[in-house]
């Protein structure tokens, strides 16, 4: 039992032995002004703070980079080779040209691009310029929406129809990557976010001819108000261009010219838009902004910003990719790597950042229908090298996991003693 002098004595003390910790630490500050410093602001914000790397990026505290993306590698890794312009350049014009000659020509040099690097660049493809900085430049307005305006796009499971995020897959990287991204279902059913206002706008190449408007003119406003589906008319464009390209592939693989259209029911295959924004960060050399990594699907076709960072694999180097003004790149993936069994490698590639601005890559995902069993063509394949897996199965694996070289396609690899 205590009595009330007992207990006001224990809080004497107790108010006491706090005020001579204030003082002793008051005292302190005087001495060595650091202390505070270093109590109240630490030299970087730690990730839970933020919802995108964007907002990371753009925070006046940030003056290193959190340590949840550090990404270490062999410092001879990170070495990349100027390719001196020896990246295959396919001209599309010369793929549907009525000349036998040019168009046998062409497929030739679109074999050895798949077979030797598994990445080229294609031109002439009947993408305007405006309607190429028009994607762009809406697609920019998205990352602009505040933070609350993004998350109603977060988006639950890998085929949701929209979904916005950081990194590759948060919730099992070890590291973070220096990338946020947009990702939209195009094909077979087209969606499209409904911010910002003008992402599914008033497009027609034809119109801003009509009213004599110069491209150099088109500034962001003006494209939200004015371009109509925007994103709808670029991915169609995407698909004629691809479907060419598997004419041609297909024909190189010794099968008709529609056989991959066909054996891959292309007609609902899934079209993927990804878009990635790399932020300016302020240690390039300790971040990745994606790792090494192939590609689900058949063929990946993607542009950028005008601003460098992807690096693709070739021969065990690793080089820097400088496109062709107005080219649209193109890699091979895991799935027509399978159909052809292993004569079309997919493509290792990875995405650097910087420190001075950003880049955005417009990312198209080409593949079969989710419910088509992706196995090497018989024809092809006295002895299989992988096992059929649907794409929809396939994506499962790669999009649940954390992304690494080309573990996924491992899983279907048939291994030899």
């Amino acid at each position: 039992m205590s009595f009330p002098c007992e207990r006001f004595s224990r809080d004497r003390i107790s108010l006491t032995s706090i005020y001579h910790l204030l003082f002793i630490f008051t005292i302190s500050l005087f001495i060595n002004p650091s202390v505070a410093m270093a109590t109240t602001a630490p030299n970087h914000l730690q990730p839970p703070n933020f919802r995108s790397v964007k907002s990371l990026s753009e925070s006046s505290a940030l003056i290193s980079i959190p340590s949840t993306y550090t990404f270490t590698t062999d410092p001879s890794e990170l070495l990349a080779f100027d390719p001196q312009h020896s990246i295959p350049i396919i001209d599309f014009s010369l793929l549907t040209s009525s000349n036998p000659h040019q168009r046998s020509k062409i497929i030739q040099e679109l074999d050895q691009a798949c077979q030797e690097w598994g990445f080229f660049m294609v031109i002439n493809h009947g993408v305007t310029e405006s309607l190429m900085k028009g994607m762009i430049d809406a697609c920019r307005g998205f990352f602009d929406l505040t933070e609350e305006e993004k998350r109603e796009f977060q988006g639950t499971d890998f085929l949701s129809p929209i979904r916005c995020g950081t990194s590759f897959n948060a919730t099992v990287d070890q590291i973070l990557f220096w990338r946020d991204f947009l990702k939209v279902l195009v094909h077979p059913q087209f969606y499209s976010p409904s911010k910002p206002a003008g992402f599914r706008g008033a497009y027609h190449d034809s119109w801003f001819h009509s009213h004599k408007i110069p491209e150099d003119e088109l500034c962001f406003d003006y494209i939200c108000c004015h371009y109509s589906e925007l994103c709808l008319e670029y991915t169609k464009i995407i698909r004629k261009v691809v479907g060419e390209l598997l004419r041609g592939i297909s024909n190189n693989l010794g099968l008709e010219e529609g056989y991959i259209d066909k054996a891959m029911n292309m007609d609902s295959g899934l079209q993927i838009l990804t878009v990635n924004l790399y932020p300016p960060c302020p240690q390039p050399e300790e971040a990745m902004g994606m790792p090494p990594h192939s590609d689900h699907g058949l063929l990946t076709l993607f542009i950028q910003n005008g601003v460098g960072g992807l690096q693709v694999q070739h021969e065990g180097k690793w080089f820097d990719v400088n496109p062709t003004p107005n080219s649209i790149l193109v890699n091979t993936g895991d799935h027509l790597e399978v159909l052809s069994n292993g004569k079309y490698k997919s493509v290792l590639h990875r995405a650097v950042v910087n420190n001075k601005t950003t880049r955005m890559s417009l990312v198209v995902t080409n593949g079969p229908s989710l419910d088509t069993v992706v196995e090497p063509v018989p024809k092809l394949s006295h002895s299989p090298m992988y096992v059929g897996m649907t794409y929809k199965e396939y994506l499962q694996h790669q999009q649940g996991n954390k992304l690494d070289g080309k573990t996924c396609l491992d899983r279907v690899r048939i291994r030899t003693m």
